[in-house]
C-alpha cells in the first residue's frame, strides 16, 4: 500500500518524490531507519535536484556504508573511529568527534568562505583595472597596436598586488571565534551566498571601470 512504502519505492517513483520533498522541506529533522548506502546517496541527490533554489548539501558519515552519500553531496565530513578510515578517506574533511561539526562549519567554513569570496573578486578587479587600461590606451594610441605597459610591468603586476589578497585570504576574521560560535545567524552569509554572486560581480566590474578610468584619464 502507499502507506507502507519503502525507502528505495519511495526514491525510485517520481510522483511520490515531489510529495516526500514537500514534507520534508518542513521538518526540523527528517529520519530514515535501515537505508542501504545506496538510499542515502539517492536521498542527497533527491534534495540537490528537487529543492529550488538549489542548496548546498553536506553530508557526515563515519563507516564505509556512508561513502556513497559523502561522495554526492557538495560537503562530505568524514569522522575516523572503530569502523575505519573508509569514510575519512572519501570525504573533503575530516574530524575525530562529531562534536568538533559545529566548529568546523561556523567558524573555519565560514571564515574560509569569506576569505575565498574576497580573493575572487579582489583576482578578478585587479586584472579586469590592467585590461580596461589597455583597452582605452588603443583608441588614445589611434589602434597604433603600441603596448601602454612595459614588459616588466606587466610581469610584475599580478606578482605584486597578489601579495595583500594573500594576507587576507590567510588572516582576515571578521568576527572573532566566539561571536561566530554564539550567532549561528552568522552562517547564512554562506548558505545564502551572500558574498559571491551576479550582484558582487557587477558591483566589481563598476569598481573596476572607476578605478581604470580615474588611473587612466584623471
Amino acid at each position: 500500500s502507499e502507506r507502507s512504502l519503502s525507502p528505495q519505492k519511495l526514491l525510485s517513483k517520481g510522483r511520490y518524490q515531489d510529495l516526500f520533498l514537500e514534507v520534508a522541506v518542513v521538518c526540523s529533522v527528517v529520519i530514515a531507519c535501515r537505508v542501504s548506502p545506496l538510499q542515502k546517496s539517492e536521498m542527497v541527490t533527491l534534495v540537490r535536484k528537487g529543492i529550488s533554489p538549489s542548496p548546498v548539501t553536506l553530508a557526515i558519515g563515519d563507516g564505509a556504508n556512508d561513502v556513497p552519500m559523502l561522495q554526492e553531496a557538495q560537503v562530505g565530513v568524514g569522522i575516523s573511529g572503530r569502523e575505519g578510515r573508509q569514510a575519512v578517506n572519501s570525504a573533503d574533511f575530516a574530524i575525530s568527534q562529531f562534536r568538533y561539526l559545529a566548529r568546523l562549519m561556523l567558524v573555519h567554513g565560514r571564515w574560509n568562505y569569506r576569505r575565498a569570496c574576497k580573493f575572487v573578486i579582489y583576482s578578478f578587479w585587479k586584472n579586469a583595472v590592467l585590461v580596461l587600461l589597455m583597452f582605452y590606451y588603443t583608441f588614445v594610441s589611434g589602434y597604433a597596436g603600441q603596448s601602454l605597459f612595459e614588459d616588466m610591468v606587466r610581469a610584475s603586476y599580478n606578482f605584486v598586488l597578489a601579495a595583500p589578497i594573500i594576507t587576507t585570504g590567510v588572516f582576515d576574521q571578521d568576527v572573532t571565534e566566539e561571536q561566530a560560535m554564539a550567532d549561528p545567524r552568522l552562517y547564512v552569509s554562506g548558505r545564502e551566498g551572500s558574498d559571491l554572486n551576479a550582484t558582487k560581480l557587477i558591483e566589481m566590474l563598476l569598481s573596476a571601470a572607476v578605478h581604470s578610468c580615474v588611473i587612466g584619464f584623471v
